[in-house]
């Protein structure tokens, strides 16, 4: 959320909000009641005993009896600088929280899997056109969800295709170049929204060894609650949720994860 611009769809915010504002609003909320907030990056932990230990890195450990896990998950980009250039002014990595910006508009996504089909066909409820560019044939997404692909009027399929450019101004996305990998020529899609959906990555490699993760690397919690495999230790938000992705989801995870870490202390 704090690489993110606008934010239209979390409770409680009619006029909108951007990411970084909501999430200094978060912090003073927290203060308030007397949590303690410190920065740094968490580089070791051992859950092996209690109290647990959470190594930073600035050399401290702290010790503490139950331990929430709420570190995200990271999306996945091309890796253009250009992308890099326009994040915020017509790139994004979530069409449900940005396609809204792009109503009536022209626009692009790259992927091929269900991630990339579901985005694609609701951008398409709310775009005039959307291009959908993919690196082979046909979609990895399930059979399900590419025929709705492949019906929607307005989706048009730029296959066996790459990204090579995000184009625009001072104003934002005006274009996307394109190469064919079969032919190698390039082609401009005159757009205004570019969004990227090839997959996320869950900030859990710290994890590792100490919670029982998913082959994605998603920390996994018993279901209907935030517990994981180890007593004491919680996770909520994108590291455990792969599914929604969503701010008021990690949110409403985290007040789950907060009422599970207080029974758990006064048990």
């Amino acid at each position: 959320m704090t690489i993110t611009t606008e934010v239209d769809n979390f409770p409680g915010y009619p006029e909108g909000v951007k990411g970084p504002e909501m999430m200094e609003d978060l912090k003073k909320q927290a203060e308030r009641f007397g949590t303690d907030i410190r920065f740094g990056i968490v580089t070791k932990v051992d859950f092996s005993a209690r109290p647990f230990k959470v190594e930073a890195d600035d050399g401290k450990t702290i010790l503490a009896e139950t331990i929430i896990i709420a570190t995200g998950a990271t999306a996945k980009w091309i890796g253009l600088e250009s992308e890099v250039t326009f994040r915020g002014m017509g790139v994004s990595a979530c069409a449900t929280c940005d396609g809204f910006f792009y109503r009536g508009q022209d626009v692009a996504i790259v992927g091929g899997g269900d991630t990339a089909a579901e985005e694609a066909t609701y951008l398409a409820k709310l775009c005039k056109k959307v291009y959908m560019v993919h690196r082979r044939d046909a979609l990895r997404a399930s059979k399900a969800m590419q025929h709705k692909v492949l019906t929607t009027p307005n989706i048009e399929m730029v296959w066996n295709s790459t990204p090579e450019e995000v184009l625009g101004d001072d104003s934002g996305v005006n274009g996307l170049l394109v190469k064919n990998l079969l032919t190698g020529e390039n082609r401009r899609l005159d757009i205004t929204g570019f969004f990227v959906a090839i997959g996320h990555s869950p900030n859990s490699e710290v994890f590792r060894g100490q919670v029982k993760l998913d082959e994605a690397g998603y920390i996994e919690t018993i279901p209907g609650s935030t517990r994981t495999s180890v007593d004491g230790v919680f996770a909520c938000g994108d590291v455990q949720d792969h599914h929604y992705r969503q701010a008021v989801t990690a949110a409403g995870t985290g007040c789950m994860a907060a009422i599970e870490a207080e029974r758990f202390l006064g048990s």
